[in-house]
């Protein structure tokens, strides 16, 4: 099943972080983080080269020397595509821009290139300027419930055999 579309920066999670409350999305409520700007710069623990090389492992994946990439899925698949860049600072991955929509075991050999589970991580939500951790994001993304159980639905009537 893929994923509701997205728009995130994927960061290194710092032990320190603290919850901050909750923000309203699309009408369901998701805990979010209390991020310091000192947290940001908390790199991963890959090099942009280590990064760069286990991204090339994934087969239909397009990556630039400067690190943009696109990765899309197989003919025979649900369509998906991710479309992200690679940011580095002294030479080790600092944070990654990602859009697009992708199914949970894409997104998980995603994470795992960049050292995940390991390496603890969050998403920070672009448009809506807020951080979530792993768990929270994956609900917001509907990894794991399937797209068409997130529609309600009128529950059968009981008179009535269902067709």
């Amino acid at each position: 099943m893929t994923s509701r579309p997205f728009q995130i920066t994927i960061h290194a999670r710092p032990a320190e972080l603290k919850e901050q409350g909750a923000a309203e999305l699309g009408g369901e409520r998701y805990g979010t983080l209390d991020v310091p700007a000192a947290a940001l710069g908390t790199p991963f623990a890959k090099t942009f080269e280590a990064t760069s090389d286990a991204l090339m492992q994934l087969e239909r994946m397009f990556l630039e020397l400067d690190g943009s990439f696109v990765w899309v899925s197989a003919a025979k698949d649900t369509p998906w595509q991710l479309d992200g860049v690679l940011y580095d600072r002294n030479e080790r991955l600092l944070y990654v821009d990602l859009k697009g929509a992708c199914t949970a075991a894409a997104f998980d050999r995603l994470l795992a290139a960049l050292g995940w589970p390991e390496m603890p991580v969050m998403f920070q939500l672009a448009r809506e300027a807020v951080f979530l951790d792993e768990a929270e994001f994956r609900r917001y993304v509907r990894f794991a419930l399937p797209i068409e159980s997130n529609v309600e639905r009128p529950e059968p009537r009981s008179d009535h055999p269902p067709s």
